[in-house]
C-alpha cells in the first residue's frame, strides 16, 4: 500500500508582489504526472491548501482543475485537512457531498472523528484528519482546560485514539509545529514565545503521521512522524531546501518507508552576493537567470540605479540589500545619518526621489509640518 503525502501548497501566494500561481500550476502538474505513471492508493494534503482564508478566484480554479483531474479522471482519492492559512468553513463547504467523488475534506472536529477508510492490499487503512485548531477553539468545543497547543493536541489525539480500530492501519494528518523541528521564514507563526510547540509523543501510537505547517521536509521523534515540506520555495531562507512530496509505503506490519520525490518549480529562489560588476558578468553564463533573486551588493561605494542594472541581466531580482555600504568607515557615517533631524532626512529623500533640492518655500513648509507633528 502506497500513498503520497504533501502539504503547504499556499495556492494564490504572492512573493514581493509577484504571483506564484503559474509556478504552482507547473508543480501541481508534476504531481499529476507522477500519479499517472505510478501506482498509489491516495493523496494526502496536510493543510494550508490556500495562502489565505479568502483565496483569490484564480487559486480556487487551479485547485478545482487539479481535483477534477485526480479524483475525476484518475480516480484517486484525495484526503485533505485545513491549515492555519485556510478558512476551515469555506474549505469544508459541501464536503459531505464530495466524499462520493473521492474528495475528503476534514475541516471540523466532527470530521476528525470519522476516518476515511480505504481497503488496500494490506487490509483496511484509516486516515484521521486533525484540522488546524488553536487552543481556544479546542477549549470551547470540548469544555476542557486547554491553554497551549501541546495540551490541545494531547486532548485531540486522545479523542481520536478512542475511535481507532486495532485491526486497521491508522494514519493521522495534522497541521502543527512539532517541538524541535526546523522552521522557515515563510511560515506564519501560530503564537509567540514558543507556546505553539507540540510534543511528538502524542503521535507515537499511530502508524504514520502526515504533518503540515513547516516548509522543510523532515521527521521528528520517529521516522514515521514526518513533514513533507511545502509545495515549492516560499522564502529566500529556503533556497537550499529540496522541495517535493513524500511517498509513504506500508506493508502488513505497518510503516515500511518514506521516500522524498522531488518537485521543481520553474523559478527557484536564490541569494546572490558580490560586487555589481562581478554579478552582471556572471549572469552571462548563468543558466537560471530567470530565478527569483535576493541580491546582496558588496560594493562599498554608491551606485546609480543598481536595481535597473541588475534587472537588465536578472529580470526577476525581487529584493536588493547593500551591506557593503556599511563596512568600515561607512558604518560610522550610517550612525551619523541616524542622528540627523527629520527635516535633514526628508531633504535627503527629496533629492534622491526628485533629483533636485527643496525650494525655500517647500523647505519651510516641511519644517513647519514636522514641528507640528512633534508637538502631538
Amino acid at each position: 500500500m502506497k500513498f503520497l503525502h504533501t502539504s503547504d501548497w499556499h495556492l494564490g501566494r504572492q512573493f514581493h508582489n509577484v504571483s506564484l500561481l503559474d509556478d504552482q500550476k507547473v508543480v501541481l502538474q508534476q504531481i499529476i504526472e507522477y500519479i499517472e505513471t505510478h501506482s498509489v492508493d491516495a493523496l494526502v494534503i496536510a493543510g494550508d491548501i490556500y495562502d489565505r482564508s479568502v483565496p483569490p478566484t484564480a487559486a480556487i480554479e487551479v485547485l478545482n482543475q487539479f481535483v477534477t483531474k485526480v479524483c475525476g479522471e484518475l480516480q484517486l482519492p484525495i484526503i485533505m485537512i485545513s491549515g492555519n492559512h485556510d478558512g476551515a468553513e469555506r474549505l469544508g463547504f459541501g464536503a459531505e457531498q464530495m466524499k462520493s467523488s473521492g474528495l475528503h475534506i476534514l475541516s471540523s472536529f466532527q470530521d476528525m472523528l470519522q476516518p476515511v477508510e480505504l481497503e488496500t492490499d494490506i487490509g483496511r487503512v484509516s486516515f484521521y484528519g486533525m484540522p488546524y485548531s488553536d487552543p481556544e477553539q479546542v477549549r470551547h468545543h470540548f469544555g476542557q482546560a486547554v491553554s497551549t497547543y501541546d495540551q490541545a493536541h494531547a486532548l485531540l489525539c486522545e479523542q481520536i485514539k478512542q475511535r481507532v480500530q486495532p485491526s486497521s492501519k491508522n494514519i493521522l494528518i495534522s497541521h502543527c509545529f512539532v517541538d524541535g523541528a526546523i522552521g522557515s521564514e515563510s511560515e506564519r507563526p501560530l503564537s509567540i514565545g514558543g507556546s505553539d510547540r507540540v510534543s511528538h509523543q502524542h503521535f507515537v501510537d499511530f502508524d504514520y503521521v502526515a504533518l503540515g505547517h513547516l516548509h522543510q521536509p523532515q521527521y521528528k521523534g520517529e521516522e514515521f512522524i514526518r513533514y513533507s515540506g511545502s509545495l515549492m520555495k516560499y522564502s529566500f531562507s529556503e533556497q537550499h531546501q529540496k522541495k517535493g512530496m513524500t511517498l509513504v509505503e506500508f506493508d502488513l506490519n505497518g510503516f515500511k518507508s518514506a521516500t522524498h520525490i522531488d518537485l521543481v518549480a520553474p523559478h527557484q529562489m536564490r541569494i546572490i552576493e558580490g560586487e555589481l560588476d562581478a554579478i552582471i558578468s556572471g549572469a552571462k553564463t548563468d543558466p537560471q537567470s530567470n530565478d527569483y533573486l535576493l541580491v546582496r551588493l558588496m560594493d562599498k561605494h554608491a551606485i546609480l540605479n543598481p536595481m535597473e542594472k541588475l534587472r537588465a541581466v536578472y529580470p526577476n531580482v525581487l529584493h536588493l540589500e547593500k551591506p557593503g555600504m556599511l563596512i568600515g568607515v561607512e558604518q560610522q557615517m550610517a550612525a551619523a545619518k541616524l542622528a540627523r533631524s527629520e527635516v535633514d532626512m526628508f531633504r535627503d529623500f527629496f533629492i534622491e526621489a526628485q533629483d533636485s533640492e527643496l525650494t525655500p518655500e517647500q523647505d519651510q513648509a516641511i519644517t513647519d509640518i514636522i514641528k507640528q507633528l512633534n508637538q502631538h
